[in-house]
């Protein structure tokens, strides 16, 4: 069963504020999804960023960018 993460747990893990999180969310950065208003995170999807290819080099520009 994967670990859903909120807006606020994906900030601390990825070391980024909240408002970037949602922002890069929006923009299909980072990989999620709404239940309501609300944003949830895979956190599988999360590890698949961090060591998979270019999406790794985006998301150490996004971390870096803050």
């Amino acid at each position: 069963m994967p670990e859903i993460m909120t807006p606020k747990e994906v900030a601390n893990y990825l070391k980024m504020s909240v408002l970037t999180v949602y922002k890069h969310a929006k923009e299909g950065v980072i990989p999620g999804f709404r239940v309501g208003n609300s944003w949830r995170f895979d956190k599988g999807k999360i590890d698949d960023l961090q060591v998979g290819g270019q999406e790794k080099d985006a998301l150490s520009d996004l971390r870096s960018a803050n």
